[in-house]
């Protein structure tokens, strides 16, 4: 029981620290730096630098500002609008057809972006306006955006898949081709969701009226192979191994600014854009990761993962409960951290009792990546609601709040269907070798 103490004190330190407004990456940073000086040794503050500077170094680390720089690069070509059109266009008989259309538009996206903000911010601006112009429920319009949004962390690329095989040292590869199926489970229970909410409540959604012709519907499909070909050439030539995941990025990202030059919106000044949102993007990433690291190095060197994976693995309860609670845990936390942070300081702390009990660490990877999307969506924290009402210029964070509280159903459905079935996440990756 000590080790959990030791986390607990741990856990009200963070609290206090973000309570005075400090950044999630300074506060783990400095925790790490004074426990390790008052509760390891004053010497051991040199070496949880080396330590942090030297997992901050992994040449893999190299694929996060490509990939990064690929979901810029396509925010910028429109290509987000078109996929809703043509979502919106062959999905017109179904309930709430705009809405699932914008999950559709969001799992298109996501298979070549990697990151939930840029995701929920390339969609959300031309989905909700639609939405609200076709007189749907502005609630549900927001909510189904913000939760569609969150695909964009666990369909690969995944930011948010690199940094936990990073901490953990799990094959990313495996990690990104172990999200597909989930990816595609959560978009199919959030478009139920929203079918049912429509067939319930048909006032949410009026059905559209207008049917395209066939020859636009085709028409249409054109943006989608962009997308298909670049998605194919990432995610294909890992599974095929032909290519590792940093060199999978670097064709990403040169196959994302050569379809942004052929659409004709690659210029000097959105170059500057590309590159600038990609050196911030990337830059809090790795102020995350290394706070991170701080932290765990101190938790570490006082014994608190090991002490933990000891007592849970010996608790009179079944694998699968524990693996629940730390699930519960995790989306506690979501709702007062930003989801990255979530990754960072829990990860490390319950990895090692993951492995005693014998679990897959790439299945316990896609478990806490869902995780992390229930946090994008929680208030009063979660960072898509955030990014929503900054893309939506008339947005009312408590619409966005109330729209999106209904999706946290579907994405926990889906975590227990995981538990319930790892092979979801677990079959792809054992295929590929």
């Amino acid at each position: 029981m000590e080790a959990f103490a030791s986390f607990l004190v741990f856990a009200a330190a963070l609290l206090a620290f973000l309570a005075t407004g400090i950044p999630v990456a300074v506060a783990t940073g400095l925790i790490g730096l004074i426990g390790t000086y008052l509760f390891v040794s004053p010497f051991a503050v040199a070496h949880i630098a080396t330590v942090a500077f030297s997992t901050a170094s992994f040449f893999i680390l190299t694929v996060v500002p490509l990939f990064i720089m690929m979901g810029e690069a396509l925010a910028v070509t429109g290509i987000g609008r078109d996929l809703f059109r043509a979502a919106q266009l062959w999905l017109y008989r179904i309930p709430g057809s705009l809405a699932v259309g914008t999950i559709f538009a969001c799992t298109g996206f996501s298979s070549v972006c990697g990151s939930s903000p840029v995701t929920s911010a390339t969609i959300g601006a031309m989905a909700v306006p639609e939405m609200v112009r076709h007189g749907y429920d502005r609630r549900l319009a927001f909510g189904v955006t913000a939760a569609g949004g969150t695909l964009g962390i666990l369909i690969p690329p995944s930011i948010a898949m690199i940094l936990y095989g990073v901490i953990t040292e799990t094959s990313i590869g495996d990690l990104f081709i172990a999200g597909l199926l989930p990816g595609i489970l959560i978009a199919g229970l959030l478009s139920l969701t929203v079918v049912f909410l429509v067939l319930a409540r048909p006032r949410l959604a009026p059905r559209l009226t207008e049917r395209a012709p066939l020859a636009e519907r085709i028409q249409s499909l054109k943006v989608v192979f962009p997308v298909l070909a670049l998605s194919f050439m990432v995610l294909g030539s890992i599974y095929f191994g032909v290519a590792t995941p940093t060199e999978a990025g670097a064709v990403g990202a040169a196959g994302a600014l050569l379809i942004a030059l052929l659409s004709g919106k690659l210029d000097r000044a959105i170059v500057g854009r590309i590159l600038g949102n990609t050196v911030r993007t990337t830059a809090m990433f790795m102020l995350l990761l290394i706070g991170g690291l701080f932290s765990a190095f101190m938790l570490t060197r006082l014994g608190v993962p090991q002490g933990m994976a000891t007592s849970l693995v010996a608790l009179d309860l079944p694998p699968w409960l524990i693996v629940i609670l730390i699930n519960l845990l995790l989306m506690a936390l979501g709702m007062f951290m930003d989801p990255m942070s979530v990754l960072v300081i829990i990860v490390p702390v319950f990895f090692p009792a993951i492995l005693a009990m014998g679990y897959d660490p790439v299945w316990f990877g896609v478990l806490v990546t869902i995780n992390i999307e229930i946090a994008a969506i929680s208030p009063p924290i979660g960072f898509n609601l955030f990014v929503l009402k900054s893309v939506v210029p008339d947005a009312d964070i408590a619409e966005v709040i109330n729209g999106s509280l209904i999706f946290i159903l579907p994405l926990a459905a889906g975590i227990l269907l995981l538990i319930l079935y790892p092979e979801i996440a677990t079959w792809l990756p054992a295929l590929a070798k």
